[in-house]
């Protein structure tokens, strides 16, 4: 979608073809510019475990929109030097607490970043462009008769207009969440923080205590120490609201710790 416009033209699909796709995407293992003469009679279809591409990512990205429903299930915290947020949903690597069997926890929220999947924007900075892509190896992408298909005759099919118009909206929403992130950095409002661990032996003893996070947070003594022009900025444009949903999200560690104790007891039993 050229500038995000939302005008996509039939014809437009025939020239992306020619696209080549560099770089990497958490989940995506063969990202390719969606093209009508190519994926004429591709779509995505079910499969029995939706959720595996995610199974081993002990977190996802999210965006300042999702924090508010992302801190009712999951720690989210900042991090690296772009201090990006993410949704913690594991303390060992390669485990995603939140995903059993290929199947996504009931009752728990569903980060966009993974909810718009097996689709995505790539940038074409060359063209000063964005270009929609899929991912060709997804398990639900498919030219055997699938469930939905992306084209319909020569036009998009309504499926990938709606996906098309998620994708719009979860690039706006990351575009206004680097801007957020960008202000809390100029407010020097992040924190250095760690989050340690102390699973058990197989004979119950306490293992050795392990850190598990290294990760910056927003505390509410630097939240109070913001002048009163900042503090009503950031209220207005519910940046304080993101603030204090991070803070409280962060009571969910403990969560993980219970969870992660559970299934390891699982895993010995079996």
């Amino acid at each position: 979608m050229d500038r995000m416009n939302g005008n996509v033209m039939a014809s437009d699909w025939q020239a992306r073809g020619n696209m080549n796709i560099t770089g990497n995407v958490l989940f995506y293992k063969n990202p390719q510019p969606l093209v009508r003469d190519r994926h004429l009679n591709h779509g995505v279809t079910s499969v029995p475990r939706p959720f595996d591409f995610m199974a081993r990512q002990h977190f996802v990205p999210v965006t300042a929109p999702e924090f508010g429903s992302a801190a009712a299930s999951f720690p989210v915290i900042f991090a690296g030097d772009n201090k990006a947020p993410l949704a913690v949903m594991g303390i060992r690597s390669g485990e995603n607490l939140f995903v059993t069997d290929g199947q996504f926890a009931q009752d728990f929220y569903i980060p966009a970043f993974a909810r718009r999947y097996p689709f995505v924007l790539a940038g074409d900075q060359q063209n000063d462009r964005f270009i929609v892509c899929v991912d060709a190896d997804a398990e639900c992408v498919t030219d055997n008769n699938p469930n939905q298909k992306f084209f319909d005759g020569g036009d998009t099919s309504p499926f990938t207009k709606e996906a098309f118009q998620f994708l719009q909206n979860f690039e706006r929403d990351r575009q206004a969440t680097d801007l957020m992130v960008k202000r809390f950095k100029e407010t020097d409002l992040f924190e250095s923080k760690d989050m340690h661990f102390q699973g058990q032996n197989a004979d119950g003893s306490p293992a050795e205590r392990q850190k598990i996070a290294d990760y910056f947070a927003i505390t509410e003594d630097r939240l109070r120490a913001l002048d009163g022009k900042t503090l009503k900025k950031f209220t207005d444009n519910g940046y304080l609201a993101v603030a204090y949903a991070h803070i409280v999200s962060l009571g969910n560690w403990q969560r993980l710790v219970n969870m992660t104790l559970r299934r390891a007891a699982t895993q010995r039993a079996a």
